[in-house]
Order: C-alpha cells, then structure tokens, then sequence
C-alpha cells in the first residue's frame, strides 16, 4: 500500500489539448513546411487561422493562394470571408462577386453574402438571399438567425418572430442572443432587457443592456454589424455612415469608379434572381476589392487585412475596450436554460465580462503594465527549427541591410512552428512602410501583432 507521503506526490498531470482548428492549423503548417505553394495547405491554413482569430495570418495564406491559383472559388471565398469578420464588406462583396463568377457552390456563399449585404445596409437584397441559403440547408440555424436581424433591421416584426420561434422552441441558446437584439433593434428595450434580466446576475446584466439601448441609434449596417459579428462603433460614429459603405450605396467605390447594380444580377450562376434590387458588383477582373491606405490586395501577402475601419471598431460605453458584444450571448454549451416559459428568453452569462454603463470605482494604485504587451512587429518567415531562422534573418539582413540593421530578430512559437518577426515597429504605418521597402528589397514580408500576454524571444 502506497503511503501518505507517495499519495501527496503522484499525481496525474492532465495537459489540455490543442483545440480541433489549432490541430488543423498546425497540420496545414506542416504540409506547407514540405511544399509551399499547396494551395489546398495554404486553404486550409487560412480557414484555420480564421477560425482561430488570427485574421492577419488568414489573410496572408489566402493571398498566397490567390497568387498561385486566382480562379479558385475558394480562395475568394476565404479572403471575402476574413474580410466580412474584419467588419469591411465592401471588400467582402466584390470577392462574393468572384467566386460565385469562378463557380463556388451556392451553399457556401449564399448566407456569408446575404450577410455582407446586410453590413452595408441593404436588407433589400440581403433577405431574397438569406431565403435561398435555408431552402439550400434547411438546417443551418445561423442562417436563420441572421434573417431574422435582417428582418428586424427592416421592421418587420412579425417575419423575425416567425424565424426564431423554432429554434426557441427547441432551446437554441444563440437563438435567445438574436431575441434580444433583434428585440432592440425594433425599439422593445424592455423586452430585450428581460430576455438579459431574467437569468443574469444584476451587475451583468447592467453591463449588457447599455448595449441594447444604443441599438436604434445605429445605422442599419451597425445594427447588422453589432448584432451578428459583435462589432460596434465608435461613441461619436453612432447614427453615423461609414464612408465607404456610404459610397457603395450611393454607387461609388472608394477609387470612383462605378457599381453595377442590376435587378436580374445571380447569387449562382444558373439560379433566379434573388429579387428586384439584388445589386452585383460590374466584372471583377482580378476580384480586387477596392484598395484603402495600408492596404491592398496587389501586396496582401506582405500587408494583411487592416482591423476594421474606425466606424465598426468595437465600443465600450463609456470604458474603453470593451468585450465582444457577439460574445455576451455566446453559445454555452452544455449550459442549461430555465425551464420555465417566462425565463425561457434569456441564458446564463455569468462568465461573461461586458463594459458597465457607470464610471469604475477609483483604485488605489496603477495597475501592473503586462509583462508582454500587445506589439507590432513584421513576420519575415516560419519554421520549426529555430537556426534555421538565424540563417534566414541574416539572409534577409544581407539583402536589406540599410531596413533591417535597426531591428533584431525575434521568434514566438506559432502551433509547432515558430515566428521570425522584426521588431517591435511603432505603428501600422511604420510596419506597412517597411513591409513595402523589403519588397522592393524581394523580402515578401506581412504585419503581425502579438495578443497582449504573447511571449516574444529575442533570437540569439
């Protein structure tokens, strides 16, 4: 029989596991290690890495992929897809356009463009398209959730109760997330806030209704931005257009040149029509979408996706940097719903940590600056082995001397790979400028920031 003393020192050690998207992530890297330019590695790094939240490597496979296989629906897809979480549909649109052109399946692209139309205010064509993707998946509840916003954005009540009301029946958690916003959205703050009040805790609860009361307020693209994606404006962009979704329905891209808009314009290739104002971008040689400073799809490989434009950055009333709106209403798992019908329109959120409406209590002291902060840094390459990359950077150092002799070289584990990065840069433009000097140089580089608590080594 063991003693006290053996039973106090052996003990299991239980290592999490990487989840299901970090695995694929980090399989894709290691095909991509053995063979580069596999465009179906580069697709499934970057479906990956969207999934995971790395947009800025999402964005960088896809471009990669766009510039070895640029007919190929999927990569339009995945570049639109990393641009519609981006909160940009504008961009999103246009490759939407593309890759219904270069023939990807309905069913894959209906609900992502039905959705982009909605971010840009139009529930005129957003809802004929929403229709079409359930009757193709008569089970992708997402889908139906976002028809129902759309419905609430365009006042009509009776079709967004209609949507919901199965998959309320049926319990769906992120159904109750739309019940509440789309509540909001229509202006029955009362009733949204019951949905919260009835299972939250007080203090949560006074955290997320600020949230609702600012709903009619916003535009119908920042209601479709806010209630899908959990992507708000700014405090003084509420009410206000975006300038670029303002030119696009106004007709203009941001580059002035036109937008088609026809009434028989397809969401598939031999379809109906999706309804009588469905709009299409005119032909999209390359599926460019229209470029903005910082970024453009020429370079993307070397400049991901900017985070999005300051009309949907998120907002925190008043604190700032709040949680994700999106996420106060997140799926909960195994999380049980009350079972009674007057509790029945709301979830648990205890764990949930969203900005209060009031100013935070005083503190006595500062508090500790993180030991790794959120940087910006320019990636230069991946891989496994780690002198290898201390050949690679004095590869590149010899190639950019007068660019690079200023930095030294770091590395950050990335699945089982690591990161080369040079830096940290003082801002994005710093980082987009010399992003754009060391491909005048052949170096192919891109933009990375480190989430705050990411350890970054010095290469030595």
């Amino acid at each position: 029989m063991p003693t006290n003393a053996q039973d106090s020192t052996s003990r299991e050690v239980v290592q999490a596991l990487p989840s299901k998207d970090a695995q694929l992530l980090n399989r894709a890297l290691l095909r991509l290690a053995k063979r580069p330019e596999n465009v179906a590695a580069l697709l499934e790094a970057g479906e990956a890495s969207t999934k995971v939240g790395d947009l800025d490597a999402a964005m960088g496979f896809y471009a990669k992929a766009n510039g070895i296989a640029p007919n190929d629906a999927r990569v339009k897809l995945g570049m639109a897809g990393v641009f519609l979480k981006s909160g940009r549909p504008v961009d999103a649109l246009p490759l939407y356009a593309a890759a219904q052109s270069a023939g990807a399946d309905a069913g894959d692209l209906l609900s992502d463009r039905a959705l982009a139309f909605d971010m840009v205010g139009d529930t005129v064509s957003a809802q004929p398209a929403h229709q079409r993707a359930i009757s193709l998946r008569p089970d992708d509840t997402e889908a139906k959730r976002r028809l129902a916003i759309s419905y609430a954005i365009s006042g009509n009540k009776a079709g967004f109760e209609d949507v919901l009301r199965p998959m309320l029946d049926r319990r769906d958690f992120a159904s109750f997330r739309t019940r509440a916003f789309g509540l909001a959205i229509m202006g029955e703050q009362e009733r949204a806030a019951a949905i919260v009040d009835a299972v939250m805790p007080r203090d949560l609860a006074s955290r997320i209704n600020p949230y609702l009361e600012f709903m009619p307020r916003l535009t119908k693209a920042q209601q479709a931005a806010a209630a899908n994606l959990g992507i708000f404006p700014q405090v003084a962009d509420i009410g206000r257009e975006d300038p670029r979704i303002a030119a696009y329905t106004s007709g203009v891209t941001s580059s002035d040149s036109a937008i088609a808009r026809t009434a028989d314009s397809k969401l598939e290739p031999s379809g109906a029509p999706l309804g009588e104002r469905t709009e299409a971008v005119a032909q999209v040689a390359a599926a460019a979408p229209a470029p903005e400073p910082g970024f453009d799809l020429a370079d993307v490989a070397q400049a991901p996706a900017e985070s999005p434009s300051p009309a949907t950055t998120q907002v925190a009333i008043p604190t700032p940097q709040p949680a994700s709106v999106a996420d106060a209403f997140a799926d909960l798992g195994d999380a049980a719903l009350p079972a009674t019908k007057a509790g029945g329109e709301a979830v648990d959120l205890a764990a949930i940590e969203i900005p209060r409406e009031t100013k935070p209590e005083p503190k006595a002291e500062e508090p500790a600056k993180p030991a790794h902060p959120s940087r910006i840094w320019v990636q230069l390459a991946t891989g496994r082995d780690v002198s290898a990359l201390k050949f690679d950077w004095r590869r590149f150092s010899r190639k950019a001397p007068d660019l690079l002799d200023g930095f030294e070289p770091h590395v950050t584990p990335w699945g089982q790979a690591n990161r080369l990065l040079a830096g940290p840069v003082s801002s994005r433009k710093a980082a987009n400028e010399l992003i754009s000097a060391l491909k005048q140089k052949g170096v192919d580089t891109f933009r990375f920031t480190s989430p705050e608590g990411t350890e970054i080594k010095e290469l030595k």
